[in-house]
């Protein structure tokens, strides 16, 4: 009745929360909100739409990915 939760040999391999794919959707995620904060800078006019509309969505779809990562089963 030995369980592989409970042998030490096995553990440390399996130690990590989320998997590959959930560590690489965060960054990219990551690089997704910080592109929307980039296209938000800039000298141009403050009611250009790439400042008002455009980077906004960004934003949000990249934080939309980052919920998708947390919320995704490891495989």
């Amino acid at each position: 009745m030995s369980s592989s939760k409970n042998n030490p040999e096995n553990s440390s391999k399996n130690d990590f929360i989320f998997g590959k794919a959930n560590y690489q959707l965060m960054l990219l995620s990551i690089v997704v909100v910080i592109i929307g904060f980039a296209l938000m800078t800039g000298t141009t006019d403050i009611y250009d739409f790439r400042k008002i509309v455009l980077a906004p969505i960004v934003v949000l779809i990249g934080f939309g990915i980052g919920f998708f990562a947390i919320l995704k089963k490891k495989s």
